[in-house]
């Protein structure tokens, strides 16, 4: 008789109770944890909007040109065709609002304080400097900068450079939310592309209303007559027009990259084609409508 059961017999006896062998301890389960709160939508940054007496230290670029417009509206065609200007250098989209500055530390946030510099101001600073070394190694006198998410903060940009200039590009909105579809169909159907396209056919038409002194042009009309168009807008850039501009694929240009502007053949053409043809009024979905009226596209 084994040991286990002589003693279990005498303990029994004596007090009522067993020995048992221990069952395996059961594998730890994981704990379970919250669903992680939504990020909470970071303020804005705080920024100061610097005289004309303090743009000669806190800024390096004067009188940047921001082609302000919605996504597939010919704001590729028209940055190529300033960009052929000997005195405008307009590169791929360049994205700066998506540019941010941190602290490393509160000391490091103190320091910049105690400079009169915030984090919007430090931010306005990285902005500059990076558009301002763009242009030097262009060897060029302006840059024009072309990203439609531009539209979204056009309040910050006008307060980051005083003295900058708007071009306000309009196309027909349906022409807009077409090309938007048709530049990725698997991606958005025709339904979402007008309704995402139109967020920013409304932020570039608030920028028009919300800027003074700008400058309208039409997708449509720089097709339909280049140079009269390109004449117009050096008129208000204040740069003599160049023939040159209208053959913008003569120059060696290598910013065509996918990704940050149109990069389809019909750009790489290196001359103005012929825009698709204006829809008619019953091609007009109703999300669209209002805008085709702002925009004089439609009664």
């Amino acid at each position: 008789m084994s040991l286990m059961r002589n003693l279990n017999r005498a303990l029994t006896a004596t007090t009522g109770l067993q020995v048992r062998k221990a069952a395996p301890a059961a594998p730890d389960r994981p704990k379970k944890t919250a669903a992680p709160e939504p990020a909470a939508k970071k303020p804005t940054a705080v920024y100061r909007c610097p005289g004309p007496e303090e743009l000669a230290t806190d800024r390096l670029l004067r009188q940047p040109v921001f082609i302000m417009s919605p996504v597939r509206s010919g704001s590729t065609l028209l940055r190529m065709l300033l960009n052929a200007h000997p005195r405008l250098h307009s590169p791929h989209e360049l994205h700066i609002r998506r540019l941010e500055v941190g602290y490393g530390s509160k000391l490091s946030q103190k320091a910049m304080s105690a400079l009169d510099l915030e984090r919007g101001d430090l931010e306005h600073l990285l902005w500059d400097r990076v558009m301002h070394r763009e242009l030097v190694r262009s060897g060029k006198d302006f840059i024009v900068e072309k990203t439609p998410s531009n539209a979204f903060v056009y309040q910050r940009i006008r307060d980051c450079w005083p003295d900058a200039r708007f071009v306000f590009l309009l196309r027909h909105p349906v022409s807009i939310a077409q090309s938007w579809h048709e530049g990725d169909p698997g991606r958005r159907t025709y339904e979402e592309a007008a309704a995402d396209a139109l967020r920013y056919m409304k932020a570039v038409e608030r920028a028009r209303e919300g800027i003074t002194g700008g400058h309208t042009v039409r997708y449509e009309d720089i097709t339909a007559d280049p140079e009269k168009e390109m004449r117009r807008l050096c008129l208000f850039l204040d740069v003599d027009f160049e023939p040159s501009m209208l053959d913008y694929g003569k120059k060696d240009d290598t910013q065509v990259v996918k990704g940050l502007g149109d990069w389809r053949d019909k750009i790489r053409t290196g001359s103005v084609q012929a825009g698709r043809a204006l829809p008619t009024e019953d091609e007009i979905p109703e999300i669209l409508r209002p805008m085709c009226t702002a925009w004089g596209y439609s009664e």
